[in-house]
C-alpha cells in the first residue's frame, strides 16, 4: 500500500486502555494501589527489580495474597502513568520516546542492567517519569 496523500480516519479500540483488567496474584505479595505492576511467570505482582517481567500498568486496588500464587486477583490498569525517576540512573530528556526500566514498584530508571522493561517515557517533569505501559515487553 502506499503513503498516505490525504487524511486518513484512523480508528481506535474503545476503552481498551481504560478497562482495568484482572489478573491472578502471585502468592506471598502486596500489590498497592498506584503501584506499578508486572506478571512474573504469568502472576501479577509489584514491579521489582529483576529480568523476565512483563509491566502490565498501574493497580486499581490494594490487595494483599497471603496465600499461594492465584489465590486472589488484581484489577490494573493500562496508559500512561507517573513514576518517580531513579536519581542514581535518571531517564533524561535524550531518552524520551525510548524505553525504560523498573527499579521497584513506584520506580524507573534507564538502565537495563538486570532489569525489565517498564514503557516507553512520554514525558518528563522534574523526579517524574510519565511512562506508557507496554505490553508483553513490546517497545
Amino acid at each position: 500500500m502506499a503513503a498516505l496523500t490525504a487524511a486518513r480516519n484512523t480508528r481506535q479500540m474503545a476503552d481498551v486502555a481504560r478497562s482495568p483488567m484482572s489478573y491472578l496474584q502471585k502468592g506471598s505479595t502486596t500489590i498497592y494501589k498506584g503501584s506499578l505492576v508486572v506478571l512474573n511467570a504469568g502472576y501479577a505482582a509489584p514491579g521489582t527489580t529483576a529480568t523476565g517481567l512483563i509491566a502490565i500498568g498501574r493497580a486499581k486496588d490494594t490487595v494483599v495474597n497471603a496465600g499461594a500464587d492465584g489465590a486472589t486477583s488484581v484489577e490494573v490498569e493500562e496508559g500512561i502513568f507517573p513514576w518517580v525517576n531513579a536519581s542514581g540512573d535518571p531517564i533524561l530528556a535524550a531518552n524520551v520516546g525510548g524505553v525504560c526500566y523498573i527499579t521497584d514498584d513506584q520506580t524507573v530508571n534507564i538502565t537495563l542492567t538486570g532489569k525489565s522493561v517498564a514503557g516507553r517515557v512520554v514525558k518528563l517533569e522534574t523526579g517524574i517519569a510519565w511512562v506508557k505501559t507496554v505490553l508483553n515487553g513490546m517497545t
